[in-house]
C-alpha cells in the first residue's frame, strides 16, 4: 500500500496487491504489468503520479478484455485519462478569443473519445482523487476540469518534467477552479484601471486625430493586469521592477502604470523641440522611464520601462542585463528583489529570433535574472499579416517550451480572468524562480497604426471588431449585474479622468519646450554628458606600482595544493617572468588593467563565446584544475580587492548576448562591462544593437553607456571571416561624442584605455580592435613604467628616425605598423617614418597636426591600411584627415574581406606594404586600385 500511496487514485489497494504477487512471482503477472513493475522499481525516485498512472490506464485497457480487469477498473482508468486529457490538451478547447471562432483540434475531449458516455454521468468515480477531491460523478468532475482548463484561462504545463513544480502548478488551479475570485474593492480598482486605459486612446485618438501612437485599444486589460502584479509583487519583497516593451500600448502603460507627466506626453505629440540641444530625441512610443511609486499598501518601488527602438525584441535582452545588474549591485545572491517583465507582440515573439537566444539565457549562470514575466499582447495579426502565415507553431508563445516553462492563455476581454492569470504567473516565478508566458489573446482596434486602414487586409475581421465593446464596458456591465456598482460609477470615473487630461493639455500647450527626462537618472548621479572635445582631453591613469607588483605576484601564481596541466602553469608562472624582464605582453597588461581597476572599487564584468580562456588562450581568466575542472580564478584573490570580477563563457549567441551586456553597462556605470566577439566581424551577428543603442542610445534617448566591445582584428592569411571586425562600419556610425574607436598597438596603451573607460566621470561605448597574432608577438611588449606611469596614447609619434631625413611620413593603425615597419627594416629605409593612430574616434586631429608639424622635409603622405579600399578606415580618413594631401596604399576594393587562399591572401599583403614604400608603383597601380 505504501509503495502506491503517492498516487492517490482509485483502487491503490488492487495495484498494491498486484505488487506483491509481482514480488513474489514475477512470471505470475501478465507481461505488460511486470514490464511496468519493473520500471517502476528502477524508476522509483523519479516516477511522479502522472507517468504512473497514464502506464497503468494503458496496461488496464490493454488487458480488459482478458478478464483480468473489470469494466468499473477499466472506466476509472477511462476517468484518469479524461483527466490527464484536460490537463494536457485542454488548452485547445477553451473560450480565450475574443474575436474569433476556435480552431479545431482533435481528438476532442468528448466522453466518447474515452470509452465512456452520457450514461456515465451520475457514476461516482474514485478517479477524483487525483484532483484532491473525494470521489465524485463524472458530472462533477467534468464540472471541474471545465472550469480549470477550459473557460477564459487555458493553461500549458504538461510537457514540464519536474513533479513537485507540476504539483504546484495543479494545487493552485484546483483553488477556486482557477476562477477569479475577487472582492468588490478589488473589482472597483480593476475598472478603475480599465477606466484609464480605455479613456486614455479615447482622449488621444480625439484630440490628436489620425496621429501615430499604437494604440493599445483591444488589450486594455494589460494596464490593469500591470497593476495588479506592481501591488502583489511589492508585498512579496519585490523592490524594482525592470520592464521592455515595443510600441504597441506603451503610452498607456508610461501614463497609467509608470505615471509619466500627460502634459510631458502630450508636448511630445504637439511636436515641440527639445530642451537641449545635446541630443536629438526619439519619437514619443520610443522613449522609456524610470519612476518611483508608491503602492495602495505604501510600499515604495522603483519601476523602470527601458527606452527601444522600433526593431523589435531587442530590448528583451536589455531589460535582462539591467535587471542582473541591479540584483548583483543592490542584491547579491537575491534575484526575488528585482522582477524583468518583457511586453511582446504575438507576431514578433513568434519571428524574431533573438527570443530564442534570450530564453537560452534564463538558467545560465551569467546572464540568469531569476524568472522573467513575459507577456503577449496578442492581436492576433502582426502588421497586415495573419496570424496563419506569422508561424508555424500552434501558439506564437511556443518557444516558452524551450525552458519548460508554463503558459497561460487568456481572453483579454475578461480582465478578472487576465490579473488572476497575472498573479499566478508572479506567484510562480516568485517561487520558482523562472521563466513564465501569459498569451494576452485580444485584437487590434485599428490597423498597424491609427492611420492605417486594416479592412484592406482582413475586412471580416475588422467587420466583428467594429462592432464589439471594449473590456472596460464588458466588465462594467458585469459588476452592475452582480451589484458591486451602480449605472453612474462608470460614467463618473471617466469624468474625472477626462478633466485631468484636459488641464494637463491646457497646461502643456504653455510650454514651448519637450523635457526627455534620462533613463535611471539614479544611477547616473556624478556623471556627466561630454561632447568630442571633453573625450580628446588627457586623462590620469597612472598606477601605483607598488601594488602592480603585489597584483602580478597574485595573478602568476597557482595555488600549490592543486594540480594544473603543464601548458597552463607554464602561461601563468610566465607572466611574473615577462613582468620582471619588462617584457609584459597583451594579456598579462590586460589582466593587471583589471586587477588594478578592482583594487579601486570597480566591478569588471566580461562576457562573450569562451571569453574566460580566451579565442586565442591569451586570458586564462579562469584556469581548471586538472584532476577536478574545479575553476580558478585568481583576480578574486587580488589583496586589497574592493570590487568584483565576474567573467562568463556565453552561450553561442552574439545579438541577445550583447544586448544583455548593453543592459548590464546602462545601470551600473561603474563596472567595466566587457562583451568580446570570437573574430571581430563575427559581432555581425549583434548588429542591430550596435546600430539601435551602442552607436546612438545617447542621441535618441538621452542615455550614457560605457559598454566595451572587444573586436580581434588582423590580415593573417586566415579567410574573410577570420580577419576584419568591419572597421568601416563602426567609423561610420561615428558623429560628435557618441563613441571611442581604438585600434592599439601595445599592451600599455591597451591598459591605459581600460583604465580610462572608467576613471572619467562620464561614459562612452569603447569599439576597440584587438589583436589575434600580436598577442604572442615579442615586437607588441610594455614595461613596468608605462604601466604604471603611462597614459592612454591617441597618437604614437616615430622615435626611431631622424626627422630631418624622413621624406615619407606614414599614418596606419593598428597591426599593419609591425609589418610596415619590418618592411622599412628589410629595405633599410631611413627616409620612411611611421605614425601611429591609435584612436580613431575621435579623431586626435590637433595632435596628429603637432606631429605632421615636426617634419619639415616631407613631401609624401600616406594612408596606409591593410583592408581592402571599400573596407576599414579610408573612407573616414577622407571625410576627416583633410588637412594634407595625402595617397593610399591598401589593396583595391573587394566584396569578401579576405582571400580565402592563404598564398593569395599573403601576396596581396605585401603589394599593399610596397606601396607604401614605392610612390612609382602606387602611381601605376591607381587604375588596379580603383
Amino acid at each position: 500500500m505504501d509503495r502506491f500511496s503517492f498516487l492517490n487514485a482509485a483502487h491503490t489497494e488492487f495495484f498494491a496487491q498486484l505488487y506483491d504477487q509481482y514480488l513474489e512471482n514475477p512470471d505470475s503477472v501478465e507481461p505488460s504489468w511486470r514490464s511496468f513493475f519493473q520500471g517502476f522499481d528502477f524508476g522509483m525516485t523519479t516516477y511522479n503520479e502522472e507517468n504512473v498512472v497514464n502506464q497503468m490506464s494503458n496496461i488496464a485497457i490493454q488487458n480488459v478484455d482478458n478478464g483480468q480487469i473489470s469494466d468499473k477498473i477499466h472506466k476509472e482508468f477511462s476517468v484518469l485519462k479524461l483527466i490527464d486529457a484536460y490537463r494536457t490538451r485542454g488548452h485547445l478547447f477553451t473560450q480565450t478569443n475574443p474575436v474569433r471562432e476556435r480552431r479545431i483540434y482533435i481528438p476532442s475531449l468528448e466522453l466518447e473519445s474515452f470509452g465512456l458516455s452520457n450514461a456515465d454521468l451520475n457514476t461516482v468515480f474514485d478517479a477524483a482523487k487525483i484532483l484532491g477531491h473525494q470521489p465524485k460523478s463524472l458530472q462533477e468532475i467534468l464540472t471541474h476540469l471545465k472550469n480549470v482548463y477550459c473557460q477564459h484561462i487555458g493553461i500549458e504545463y504538461m510537457y514540464m518534467r519536474n513533479p513537485e513544480v507540476i504539483q504546484w502548478v495543479q494545487d493552485k488551479l484546483n483553488i477556486n477552479d482557477n476562477l477569479p475570485n475577487f472582492d468588490n474593492n478589488q473589482k472597483k480598482i480593476i475598472l478603475e484601471k480599465l477606466n484609464e486605459a480605455v479613456s486614455f486612446e479615447n482622449f488621444l485618438h480625439t484630440k490628436y486625430v489620425g496621429q501615430k501612437r499604437f494604440s493599445l485599444e483591444g488589450g486594455e486589460a494589460i494596464i490593469a493586469g500591470l497593476d495588479a502584479i506592481i501591488e502583489a509583487a511589492a508585498e512579496k519583497g519585490v523592490e524594482q521592477f525592470v520592464m521592455g516593451m515595443a510600441h504597441r500600448g506603451r503610452l498607456n502603460v508610461l501614463a497609467n502604470i509608470f505615471r509619466k507627466s500627460t502634459q510631458d506626453i502630450f508636448s511630445e505629440f504637439d511636436g515641440k523641440d527639445y530642451d537641449q540641444e545635446y541630443f536629438d530625441g526619439d519619437v514619443k512610443y520610443h522613449l522609456g522611464l524610470t519612476s518611483d511609486r508608491k503602492t495602495r499598501s505604501g510600499k515604495n518601488i522603483n519601476l523602470n520601462l527601458a527606452p527601444n527602438p522600433s526593431h523589435l525584441e531587442t530590448v528583451g535582452a536589455v531589460i535582462e542585463g539591467i535587471t542582473r545588474a541591479k540584483q548583483d549591485k543592490y542584491f547579491p545572491n537575491d534575484f526575488s528583489k528585482v522582477l524583468p517583465i518583457a511586453v511582446h507582440g504575438d507576431a514578433a515573439i513568434a519571428g524574431q529570433g533573438i527570443l530564442y537566444e534570450i530564453i537560452q539565457m534564463a538558467q545560465l549562470d551569467g546572464y540568469k535574472t531569476g524568472g522573467t514575466i513575459h507577456i503577449v499582447i496578442n492581436n492576433q495579426v502582426g502588421f497586415t499579416t495573419n496570424y496563419l502565415d506569422a508561424r508555424s507553431s500552434t501558439y506564437c508563445t511556443d518557444v516558452a517550451k524551450v525552458t519548460l516553462s508554463p503558459v497561460l492563455h487568456v481572453n483579454s476581454d475578461d480582465a478578472e480572468a487576465v490579473v488572476h492569470a497575472m498573479l499566478f504567473a508572479l506567484d510562480f516565478r516568485m517561487q520558482f524562480g523562472r521563466d513564465v508566458f501569459i498569451d494576452l489573446l485580444g485584437y487590434r482596434k485599428y490597423g498597424h497604426n491609427e492611420g492605417d486602414e486594416p479592412r484592406f487586409t482582413q475586412p471580416l475581421l475588422y467587420k466583428i471588431i467594429a462592432k464589439h465593446k471594449n473590456p472596460r464596458d464588458i466588465y462594467a456591465e458585469k459588476l452592475i449585474a452582480e451589484s458591486v456598482i451602480d449605472g453612474n460609477f462608470v460614467n463618473e470615473l471617466e469624468t474625472l479622468y477626462k478633466q485631468d487630461l484636459d488641464d494637463n493639455l491646457e497646461l502643456s500647450r504653455k510650454k514651448s519646450l519637450t523635457i526627455i527626462t534620462p533613463f535611471m537618472q539614479n544611477e547616473w548621479v556624478g556623471f556627466n554628458q561630454v561632447s568630442d572635445d571633453v573625450m580628446l582631453q588627457k586623462v590620469d591613469t597612472k598606477f601605483d606600482k607598488n601594488t602592480l607588483n603585489l597584483i602580478i605576484e597574485t595573478v602568476s601564481t597557482l595555488p600549490s595544493d592543486k594540480k594544473f596541466i603543464n601548458k597552463i602553469s607554464k602561461i601563468v608562472n610566465d607572466r611574473k617572468t615577462m613582468y620582471n624582464n619588462n617584457t609584459i605582453d597583451w594579456g598579462t597588461a590586460e589582466t593587471l588593467a583589471y586587477g588594478s581597476l578592482l583594487t579601486e572599487g570597480y566591478d569588471v564584468r566580461i562576457s562573450g563565446q569562451d571569453v574566460e580562456r580566451g579565442t586565442f588562450s591569451h586570458r586564462h581568466a579562469v584556469v581548471k584544475v586538472e584532476d577536478s575542472e574545479e575553476e580558478v580564478i585568481l583576480l578574486n584573490d587580488v589583496k586589497g580587492k574592493k570590487g568584483n570580477f565576474n567573467i562568463f563563457n556565453s552561450h553561442l549567441s552574439e545579438y541577445g548576448v550583447l544586448g544583455f551586456d548593453y543592459g548590464y553597462a546602462l545601470a551600473n556605470p561603474n563596472a567595466l562591462t566587457i562583451w568580446e566577439a570570437q573574430f571581430g566581424d563575427f559581432s555581425n551577428g549583434a548588429q542591430i544593437m550596435i546600430d539601435q543603442y551602442i552607436s546612438c542610445g545617447e542621441d535618441k534617448w538621452n542615455n550614457q553607456n560605457g559598454i566595451v566591445l572587444l573586436l580581434p582584428h588582423g590580415y593573417e592569411g586566415q579567410g574573410a571571416e577570420h580577419s576584419s571586425g568591419r572597421m568601416e562600419r563602426y567609423l561610420q556610425l561615428c558623429a560628435r561624442h557618441n563613441m571611442v574607436v581604438a585600434d592599439c598597438t601595445t599592451p600599455a596603451n591597451f591598459f591605459h584605455l581600460l583604465r580610462r573607460q572608467m576613471v572619467t566621470k562620464y561614459r562612452k561605448p569603447l569599439i576597440v580592435f584587438t589583436p589575434k597574432s600580436l598577442l604572442r608577438d615579442p615586437r607588441c611588449v610594455s614595461t613596468q613604467d608605462e604601466l604604471a606611469n603611462g597614459s592612454f596614447q591617441e597618437t604614437i609619434d616615430d622615435i626611431s628616425v631622424n626627422k630631418a631625413d624622413v621624406k615619407t611620413l606614414v599614418f596606419c593603425t593598428g597591426k599593419f605598423y609591425y609589418d610596415i615597419t619590418a618592411e622599412r627594416e628589410n629595405l633599410k629605409r631611413s627616409d620612411v617614418a611611421v605614425v601611429r593612430i591609435e584612436q580613431m574616434f575621435p579623431l586626435p586631429v590637433e595632435q596628429l597636426k603637432a606631429i605632421i608639424a615636426t617634419y619639415p622635409n616631407v613631401d609624401d603622405y600616406v594612408w596606409a591600411q591593410e583592408e581592402p579600399k571599400n573596407m576599414g578606415a579610408y573612407s573616414f580618413m577622407l571625410m576627416n584627415f583633410d588637412f594634407i594631401k595625402w595617397r593610399l596604399a591598401s589593396l583595391k576594393a573587394y566584396a569578401a574581406p579576405a582571400a580565402g587562399s592563404y598564398t593569395r591572401a599573403k601576396r596581396r599583403h605585401a603589394d599593399a606594404i610596397r606601396m607604401v614604400f614605392d610612390k612609382d608603383l602606387f602611381r601605376s597601380c591607381l587604375l588596379y586600385l580603383t
